[in-house]
């Protein structure tokens, strides 16, 4: 594929397309800092991975709340507005954290608390959106570029601040000798700048409304409680993706600079190979590309279970680069063509299943961080994040009969 020929196929792409792409790709800029090193911070001034759990189990909270408020809001205030509130504030909330000093249970639960609750608002109206503007056609072209951005930040951005860090981190400015905390806090400020800019490209868009006023359903079609049962197994390993790398590499290898270094790993190929797949696969190719990020997922977790060691955490992580773009770019489309066919069924708004969905990854998440928790309190950390991560690896294997079962359903 030349370079020209993908630049004219996104520029031939629908107004809104473009306009969700670019806005993503500014704030994919953002995310790695909220995913990666905010966990770090928490491990470097506690030095408890269960700390780490604990925030992101907040975190969370926030999330699951956030989709409800943003289901009332949504009857009064514009969706892109609610967008860019979540995109600004995210950045604002993670800043706010940086600049506490005194790192305590307190702080982490109301922190993480605060930066889901912010986030929250980007993820759901992010979904809201992608679901008005694309469909069953185009989405593995949109999750495909959206997924390579987000790989390519995660090599880039982790680099660049774990870099930034290591030059801060004992230097003099204007006669103060700089730490570890004044990086962090230089590198919050900078995101802050990078969401403001992505809320100005978004503002360009010209997206659809919900026109249903009602969002809060208890009862559903048969075929979407099972996609909220996927929704939950996705969710138990989502908490783990983000808090599992920062702890191993600060326990087995070193510091920040080294987490920047270790996500930079295979991520650049990742990145090539998550857009050709969405550039030129069909709907029909997803539950292939499906299986196989569950199976190189559960690899990783088998390794770091047997090694536990520097060796283990290493190709756990780089699984886990894999994983994640690779599992995202079938999962949502899947998720997506579901909400089609079952909004076309029950007459009600999109929202309404995008709401339910993220309660059904909240359980799912709350599930897999109650797990490390209880493994930990009962035994060790350990023990905990050797197992507990094995655990959750294999029960992500039954997703793939499930949504193989989900996708025949929607294709009758």
């Amino acid at each position: 594929m030349k370079k020209n020929g993908e630049i004219r196929y996104f520029l031939s792409q629908p107004k809104n397309i473009k306009t969700l792409l670019l806005t993503n790709m500014l704030f994919a800029m953002v995310l790695p800092i909220v995913e990666i090193f905010a966990g770090a911070y928490i491990m470097r001034n506690t030095g408890a991975a269960s700390m780490v759990v604990v925030y992101q189990l907040c975190m969370y909270i926030g999330v699951a709340l956030s989709a409800v408020v943003n289901g009332l809001l949504l009857k009064k205030i514009n969706v892109k507005t609610l967008y860019s509130f979540g995109i600004l504030v995210s950045a604002v909330a993670l800043m706010v954290m940086m600049f506490i000093k005194n790192v305590n249970l307190t702080m982490i639960c109301g922190t993480g608390f605060l930066l889901g609750l912010t986030t929250g608002f980007f993820w759901t109206n992010r979904y809201l959106l992608t679901l008005y503007s694309t469909n069953d056609d185009n989405r593995n072209y949109f999750f495909g570029t959206e997924s390579f951005f987000f790989s390519l930040w995660n090599i880039v951005i982790p680099l660049a601040v774990g870099a930034l860090l290591a030059s801060v981190d004992g230097a003099n400015l204007f006669g103060r000798t700089l730490n570890l905390q004044n990086g962090y806090q230089i590198t919050t400020v900078l995101a802050t700048v990078i969401a403001i800019i992505a809320c100005i490209v978004l503002s360009r868009g010209d997206f659809k409304q919900p026109e249903s006023k009602n969002f809060f359903y208890v009862k559903f079609h048969s075929l979407w409680y099972k996609m909220l049962s996927l929704a939950s197994l996705k969710g138990m390993v989502q908490g783990f993706l983000v808090t599992a790398p920062a702890i191993l590499i600060l326990k087995f290898i070193g510091g920040e600079g080294e987490l920047g270094l270790i996500q930079g790993a295979g991520g650049a190929l990742t990145a090539v190979i998550v857009y050709v797949l969405g550039r030129v696969s069909k709907p029909k190719h997803r539950m292939a590309i499906f299986g196989t990020g569950l199976f190189v997922f559960f690899a990783g977790t088998l390794a770091n279970c047997i090694l536990f060691s520097a060796a283990g955490a290493y190709i756990f992580i780089i699984c886990k680069i894999f994983f994640q773009p690779i599992h995202d770019l079938a999962y949502f489309p899947t998720m997506m063509k579901t909400i089609d066919y079952v909004s076309a069924i029950e007459k009600r708004d999109g929202y309404t299943y995008i709401l339910s969905h993220e309660l059904g990854l909240f359980a799912g998440r709350a599930l897999g961080m109650i797990l490390f928790i209880a493994i930990a309190g009962i035994f060790t950390e350990d023990i905990a994040l050797r197992y507990a991560l094995l655990i959750v690896g294999a029960l992500q294997l039954i997703s793939l009969p499930l949504a193989q079962h989900i996708t025949k359903q929607t294709e009758k």
